[in-house]
């Protein structure tokens, strides 16, 4: 994270845990011995695009991907001239079925990240070709005070939690003052379980116009 945003400051208190000193140490020792993705510059990416005073919107990812070159700390989004990912292929047919966009070409988020899409991953690295493999870690405790701190201290917010473990954090969120958008993981496997028709895109632009808020361009 770098040295001069608003999260560090709001974070400052997680960073001296005992979890957080051995989430470090962990990786210190993995990035000796395997590759960790993304890189270390990167891992931070979701904090750095998207100040805690700009977010509009919070999109929940699991982990980051675990090939190279694709994961570069914003959930769902890969660097640009990569391959779509299957669930980033899927967000994108409903992208283009809710607002009518043209169908996107290359995977690379950022431009939502800059208009406060916060693009966050319950946990922030990976070991490579090994999925879901800093699970349980440290990361968790760390993205959960993250959500917790944005219900708390701010209001009027979007929470998109697809898929049950983004749903298994709705209990941080309060949702008085929230809105949470609950569907299926856009993964091949639950897409067609209701992803499909939810409408996230749109849902969320209303909201935000309700609450006098600009809405994101979503388009790509």
């Amino acid at each position: 994270m770098q040295q001069k945003t608003s999260w560090r400051d709001k974070l400052s208190d997680e960073f001296k845990k005992e979890y957080y000193k051995k989430l470090i140490l962990f990786l210190r020792d993995e990035e000796q011995s395997d590759t960790v993705f993304p890189p270390k510059k990167e891992r931070f990416n979701a904090y750095n695009t998207t100040p805690f005073e700009n977010v509009k919107v919070v999109i929940l990812g699991q982990d980051p991907y675990h090939g190279t070159g694709q994961a570069h700390g914003l959930s769902f989004s890969v660097k640009a001239a990569q391959a779509l990912p299957p669930s980033l292929k899927n967000i994108y047919k409903e992208l283009v079925d809710d607002i009518g966009c043209d169908m996107p070409q290359e995977g690379d988020l950022t431009s939502w990240a800059k208009q406060g899409v916060f693009l966050l991953n319950a946990v922030l690295s990976v070991q490579a070709s090994s999925a879901g493999s800093h699970q349980q870690k440290g990361w968790e405790p760390f993205t959960d005070a993250t959500i917790k701190l944005l219900s708390d201290e701010r209001e009027h917010l979007v929470f998109i939690l697809w898929g049950k473990p983004a749903q298994s954090k709705e209990k941080l969120i309060d949702t008085s003052k929230h809105l949470v958008l609950k569907a299926p993981h856009p993964s091949p496997l639950s897409s067609y379980r209701g992803f499909f028709g939810s409408k996230p895109f749109s849902k969320s632009n209303a909201y935000l116009e309700e609450h006098g808020i600009t809405p994101i361009d979503w388009c790509l």
